[in-house]
């Protein structure tokens, strides 16, 4: 008698991803609003990806040197219009903090007590990152490595921190925020850049910036939790007019097309935030605010919604690790030699195609680091997801867990 055939490996695994996506959709309360989650995933992993393909570290001369391609391909200044995504996270940061306050005040829990909370959930991630890079470092250092190697591989690593440091300061802020017109913030970006660009004021006058250019899409935030951005209007005009504001900026007042920094360029858009990346925050928070409806249909479908609730339970560990998962990656390609894409200049197109061929590598070791901390990061096991419901031993669901972060 024949043996019944086993089912194929790809079917098995089919049915595992259907059944935990369906556990996911399941034990999420049903006012949670998805499209929030969507939105902040979209943001951290467009961040990631644009960081993957605009960070080149060149192998020369024995040591490391970062390059970019923006620098050598101008034509390119495109592709950070789609992955230059911050705006879109500190909009959702100031519509949830804004949200979590007033929740907060209303259940009588202190100022201190809530914002201790959330600033803690950024502390321990950034523990581990300091911990390990200070181990590296060190031992990068002992080993006779070149300072100038050990210096660029740490200052990669470490970049993600100022992104933090800022949010840290806007989340502390969340009480004065949550009436501010962003007007007043934009105001101010416009002023600086004037004392900048128009009356030579020094250039450490731009860093004011770094507050008020990231200050305007959290107050659209706040905004947003008031009710002032349910109307389709307002995302229109967001996006119309932050859209035509940008091209004005950098086709006649000689703002940068790129909106990240370049490598050698006289002027970032990001370090610090000029005006013409603060109006492109505009366009890309009007847009978001436009799919908001879409977002919540599309995250209906169990597996869409199960793959934006892990990113989300891992956005952390994503943003924090993913350069050092593409420095890992590049190390690890040096033992097979100089690797195009990974290792050489990115002065041709052929360098583009190449690196695409890497994300997956990349990926592949950010999900190693992910395995590696998340845990540790998230501190001690909860009994209650942050996005989820969990299911007690009764079998009943609870929400009380359930909060955006």
């Amino acid at each position: 008698m024949r043996k019944p055939s086993t089912p194929r490996l790809r079917d098995r695994v089919q049915h595992r991803v259907r059944h935990f996506a369906l556990r996911v959709d399941t034990a999420t309360p049903p006012g949670r609003d998805r499209a929030v989650d969507a939105l902040r995933a979209v943001a951290v992993l467009g961040v990631v990806l644009g960081h993957w393909l605009v960070t080149a570290l060149v192998a020369e001369g024995g040591g490391l040197h970062t390059d970019s391609p923006l620098q050598r391909l101008p034509q390119l200044a495109p592709v950070s219009w789609l992955f230059q995504t911050l705006a879109v996270f500190f909009l959702v940061g100031g519509h949830v903090a804004t949200r979590g306050y007033a929740i907060a005040r209303a259940g009588g829990t202190p100022y201190r007590t809530w914002l201790t909370a959330r600033l803690s959930r950024l502390s321990r991630p950034v523990a581990a990152l300091l911990v390990l890079w200070t181990i590296v470092t060190a031992a990068l250092l002992l080993s006779g490595t070149d300072f100038t190697t050990v210096r660029t591989l740490a200052k990669l690593a470490l970049s993600p921190l100022w992104f933090l440091l800022v949010f840290a300061a806007l989340t502390a802020a969340t009480p004065l925020v949550a009436r501010l017109n962003p007007l007043w913030p934009l105001a101010v970006v416009l002023h600086v850049d004037l004392l900048r660009f128009g009356f030579g004021a020094p250039p450490g006058v731009g860093w004011v910036n770094l507050a008020a250019g990231w200050l305007v899409p959290y107050s659209l935030g706040a905004a947003w939790t008031r009710g002032e951005l349910d109307r389709p209007r307002a995302g229109w005009v967001l996006l119309i007019g932050g859209t035509a504001a940008t091209a004005g900026l950098v086709a006649w007042a000689g703002y940068p097309a790129s909106m990240v920094g370049v490598p050698g360029a006289s002027v970032s858009n990001l370090d610090p935030p000029t005006l013409a990346a603060v109006t492109f925050g505009l366009a890309q928070c009007g847009l978001a605010l436009l799919l908001r409806e879409r977002l919540r249909r599309a995250m209906r479908r169990p597996l869409a919604w199960a793959a934006v609730a892990v990113v989300n339970l891992s956005a952390m560990t994503i943003f924090l690790w993913h350069q050092t998962a593409l420095m890992a990656t590049t190390a690890t390609g040096l033992l097979l030699g100089r690797l195009p894409g990974l290792h050489t200049p990115p002065d041709h197109p052929g360098w583009v195609a190449a690196r695409l061929l890497w994300l997956p590598a990349f990926a592949l070791v950010l999900g190693l680091c992910r395995a590696a901390f998340h845990g540790y990061e998230r501190g001690r096991p909860r009994s209650r997801s942050r996005v989820v419901r969990t299911r007690p031993a009764s079998g009943r669901a609870t929400s009380t867990g359930a909060r955006h972060v």
